[in-house]
């Protein structure tokens, strides 16, 4: 494990008054809600960015609003650090605790409090999984459009902090374009509602701040958001080329002749050879990339959008194009794509990048990837939403080797410069955590940082909310 990041040091007086603060938050929450034994503290040292570990001084896993709030209050008295918790799948290491901190989870909060379908809303708990509000309208013909790849396991608390995407945000936007309302605890336990069953609050848009805000303005405990009828047809479509810039160039092209597929997601050969082994989708392997295009509609629609599609397509020799024949082929082909990152895992350590390009610069920043990647005698997987620029490039090392995982990092932070550099940003849905804090003043100079910085210690003037996250440790204002 490399330690090339750094976290601020725990308080001593926190850390000597454990016995204390652990008998203390007994009293908050009911038995069996608070996690003190060493062992039992292992799972939460950690999320999807496994390359850094720090165990708790405890876990709190509320069932209420009411107890959240009891304990940000008792917490913001003491200056005990809090670190919230959805399901633990952050790529960026946002759930990363440290030694002198509270992790507040939510993953108890699995409530689904109102469907509205009249006002086409569902309000839910923190701890509800992404997939579980589709799952619960699919029936009645609704659906809830972000579809991160963990939607299976990632809760909406987590995707509020996050702002996260998923493949469908092309045509539907992600966490914030879906998002209506929260309930949200403050640093001192003031509980507030933002925004609500309406399209647009008053006054000023607080509800935007908290989405993507990593868990450093207070903690979101319900969410109210919008639900969206299912359309009439939807229909996937594998394109290959013999190169990735020929891909990355196409993606351009389709975009800017006006045409939004519901979904573009682009996968090089190592993506396709890997996720073909894992989900059996019928991936063509002769190509060196793959774009699944997904469109949306009635037959007619779906027909001459394609068409559309696959003349653009022919322009950058196109060497494959297949279209889904059912809805089991359909449901194959995103099986693959929504598994590429657990069947990565299969076969190699990785570290998952998440840079955003304009669209005209995929080619050249793919082709530039590559060549990082090659320098460091390392190797990638490329799997990301190529709709909107959002790419994934997956550096594959050996996680026990501290030199092999020294190269990923540094090789991770050159594609990210690489990113702003071409005019992009250091993060599209899995924010910025530690993986990208201190990459923070690449893309924005002293006096940006210095004015976000002020809005947060608005919410929270002692830093205690996830306090070693999003911003460099120096400098800090």
């Amino acid at each position: 494990m490399t330690e090339a990041i750094a976290f601020l040091p725990p308080r001593a007086d926190v850390l000597a008054r454990r016995a204390e603060i652990l008998a203390d938050l007994r009293e908050l929450v009911p038995p069996g809600r608070l996690v003190e034994e060493n062992n039992a503290l292992v799972p939460f040292e950690t999320d999807g960015f496994i390359a850094y570990r720090r165990r708790p001084l405890a876990v709190v896993l509320p069932e209420t609003t009411a107890q959240v709030a009891a304990v940000m209050k008792y917490c913001h008295r003491y200056g005990i650090p809090v670190v919230p918790r959805g399901a633990g799948t952050s790529l960026s290491g946002g759930a990363i605790p440290q030694e002198d901190a509270v992790v507040l989870g939510l993953s108890a909060m699995t409530r689904i409090l109102d469907v509205d379908y009249a006002n086409r809303t569902a309000t839910v708990q923190a701890g509800v999984t992404n997939l579980a509000i589709s799952d619960a309208v699919g029936a009645d013909g609704f659906f809830y459009a972000p579809d991160p790849s963990s939607q299976l396991a990632c809760t909406i608390g987590g995707n509020i902090g996050m702002n996260s995407g998923g493949a469908h945000c092309l045509k539907y936007g992600v966490t914030t374009n879906n998002l209506l309302g929260v309930k949200l605890v403050l640093v001192d336990g003031t509980v507030i509602d933002l925004g609500g069953q309406h399209l647009d609050a008053e006054g000023y848009d607080l509800l935007g701040l908290v989405c993507g805000s990593e868990g450093q303005l207070g903690i979101v405990t319900e969410a109210t958001v919008r639900l969206l009828a299912k359309p009439e047809g939807a229909r996937p479509v594998l394109f290959g080329f013999d190169s990735a810039e020929e891909a990355g160039s196409c993606v351009a092209d389709v975009i800017g002749a006006g045409i939004i597929p519901v979904a573009i997601e682009f996968m090089d050969k190592p993506a396709i050879q890997i996720c073909e082994a894992f989900a059996k989708a019928g991936y063509p392997l002769d190509v060196e990339a793959l774009l699944i295009v997904e469109v949306e509609g009635s037959e007619a629609e779906m027909d001459a959008m394609l068409a559309s599609i696959v003349e653009i397509a022919k322009t950058h020799g196109v060497k494959t194009v297949r279209e889904c024949q059912s809805a089991t082929e359909a449901a194959l082909i995103w099986k693959g794509r929504k598994s590429a990152f657990g069947a990565t895992g299969r076969i190699a350590d990785y570290i998952c990048m998440d840079g955003t390009v304009p669209l005209s610069q995929l080619a050249y920043v793919l082709r530039k990837t590559a060549e990082i990647v090659d320098r460091y005698g390392l190797r990638v997987a490329n799997v990301f939403h190529a709709g909107d620029g959002n790419m994934h490039p997956l550096i594959l090392y050996n996680i026990n080797d501290p030199e092999d995982a020294a190269k990923a990092e540094a090789a991770g932070m050159e594609i990210l410069k690489l990113c702003v550099d071409a005019g992009g940003c250091l993060t599209g849905e899995h924010g910025v955590g530690i993986e990208k804090r201190d990459l923070m003043l690449h893309q924005f100079t002293k006096v940006d940082l210095d004015q976000q910085m002020a809005v947060r210690s608005a919410f929270d003037a002692d830093w205690i909310l996830n306090p070693s996250k999003v911003f460099p440790l120096e400098g800090r204002a």
